[in-house]
């Protein structure tokens, strides 16, 4: 019975962690492809919105992983 009840908190941090990570992760992710961008010249608003769907995919993906990890090692003793 507690592996099942720590399972499932695990799967609850591993949500929570990831999605406080999300927005700071995205928005990094963003200026910084952004600040490139406009250093190379490319000051277009679609540019700009193209680049935020990019940075939104890597920070689910980077903070959905470091999630599940973090949570893994969290819960494991």
């Amino acid at each position: 019975m507690s592996e099942i009840f720590s399972k499932d908190y695990a799967l609850l941090w591993t949500v929570a962690i990831a999605l406080a990570l999300f927005f700071p992760i995205r928005q990094l992710i963003w200026v910084m492809s952004v600040r490139r961008a406009e250093r190379d010249g490319d000051r277009d608003e679609t540019r700009r919105e193209r680049l935020k769907r990019r940075a939104m995919v890597t920070a689910t993906l980077l903070s959905f992983i470091f999630a599940y990890f973090y949570t893994g090692i969290l819960f494991s003793g």
